[in-house]
């Protein structure tokens, strides 16, 4: 099963105005995803409550929304720094109000949303996962790998793409960043994403091989590719595109991409094996992402599922002026 991913939407909540910006575009992006019946309006209702939870009681907050894999629905992050809740639980509960409103807002998201996952720490801030999935699709509330995209601002491409296909056993993800920006760096990106369909079960130099080849009459790309099978994962990777597996523990390895660029000048593709000891996650990340998010992670921060993990990193270490992936996966549980 591949999971591509289109570029989400980022919404600042930076005044109320920005509950209904939210809303709109949650609501928009739902029909172009066919979702049928009442499903737009119900996600124009979750964007528009975490944004209202935003503007109330947070500050330097944000939603990310995008479509979920093969148009399955629609997946909404809430992203703020602080102040937290110190009652988690209470504020769930309908009718819970610090301010004297209803109090009906993350107790209406959690009925509403297929899956909603929340973490919050005083002092720290709250990410929050709102997904709302078709009624005819398999669930993928539980799905053990994430992204987000985004471009640069006042861009209206993304030149970067990313995509984990999973065969059940060994999950293999790749994030690739079009030099440059805009259509033309969107275009190379889109080509990578399907070549890499056609190759993603080769040994992982063979796959950058394939991508080379196919990025030829563009404008390249950097690419990097891990797999994650049991115990161990394997790196390959050109260009800036950077490999880190953390824990609850820290971070255990730091990888960035030989020199080069796919579809121009690559050298030969080398790989680097990465021990996964349990409860590791994988993370590839482009050069829209400050990579001094991995130098002192807070206990917060690992602990966070793929999801909430690639909010994060987004949101606080992301630059406006380039286009910016993460993604986060985990391997397949092992068996007892």
């Amino acid at each position: 099963m591949m999971l591509p991913l289109t570029a989400a939407a980022h919404v600042r909540i930076d005044h109320y105005s920005a509950v209904h910006l939210a809303a709109a575009a949650a609501r928009s992006l739902s029909e172009q995803c066919g979702l049928p019946g009442a499903l737009p309006d119900q996600a124009a209702v979750l964007a528009s409550e975490l944004a209202s939870n935003i503007d109330k009681h947070a500050r330097d907050g944000a939603l990310y929304i995008q479509p979920l894999p093969l148009g399955r629905g629609v997946e909404i992050l809430a992203a703020d720094r602080g102040p937290g809740m110190p009652e988690l639980e209470r504020c769930l509960a309908d009718g819970y109000t610090t301010v004297g409103t209803l109090g009906a807002g993350l107790g209406a998201v959690s009925r509403i949303a297929s899956d909603f996952t929340i973490r919050t720490q005083v002092g720290v801030g709250t990410l929050a996962c709102a997904r709302l999935t078709r009624p005819d699709q398999p669930a993928v509330a539980r799905q053990s790998a994430a992204l987000v995209c985004l471009p640069a601002d006042r861009e209206e491409h993304c030149g970067d793409a990313g995509a984990v296909i999973d065969d059940g056993t060994i999950r293999t993800a790749v994030v690739v960043d079009g030099l440059g920006h805009g259509i033309e760096a969107a275009e190379a990106a889109q080509a990578a994403l399907r070549s890499f369909r056609a190759a993603s079960a080769r040994p992982l130099p063979d796959i950058l091989t394939a991508l080379h080849r196919t990025l030829r009459h563009t404008r390249g790309a950097a690419v990097a590719v891990l797999r994650l099978d049991g115990e161990r994962a394997v790196y390959c990777g050109i260009g800036n595109i950077r490999a880190v597996a953390l824990s609850h523990e820290g971070v255990h390895h730091r990888l960035t991409g030989q020199p080069g660029v796919v579809g121009w000048r690559m050298p030969t593709p080398k790989t680097h094996a990465i021990p996964l000891p349990a409860g590791t996650t994988g993370v590839l990340h482009t050069d829209g992402i400050d990579a001094r998010w991995t130098h002192a992670p807070s206990l917060f921060a690992l602990r966070l599922p793929p999801q909430l993990l690639t909010a994060s990193v987004t949101h606080n270490y992301r630059s406006t002026r380039d286009d910016a992936t993460v993604l986060a996966v985990k391997p397949h549980p092992r068996l007892p």
